[in-house]
């Protein structure tokens, strides 16, 4: 089974949600959640299941829980599958 690491940087109470594009070597997502009690990063998962259409379940936050800097395990997904759908989600293609 393929799988996924991509290691993101959220930014929390955003006005508009969604990937924003590069941040170095990790991808820059927005969350209109904020940083209280888990709901940031459940939007996280949420966010990145919608846009790389895979079952949210197969997204799992495997490092960062209490930092911008956080890490992904996308179940399912090739690495390189995974970086594309994300630049398209961004779209940067």
């Amino acid at each position: 089974m393929d799988a996924a690491t991509v290691r993101l940087r959220v930014s929390p109470s955003a006005r508009r949600p969604g990937i924003a594009g590069r941040h170095g070597d990790a991808w820059k997502v927005r969350v209109s959640a904020p940083a209280e009690d888990g709901r940031a990063n459940d939007a996280v998962v949420a966010l990145l299941a919608d846009a790389l259409r895979v079952a949210r379940g197969d997204v799992e936050l495997v490092s960062g829980h209490a930092s911008r800097d956080k890490t992904v395990l996308l179940r399912g997904l090739a690495q390189a599958d995974a970086e594309e759908r994300l630049a398209a989600a961004g779209g940067r293609s």
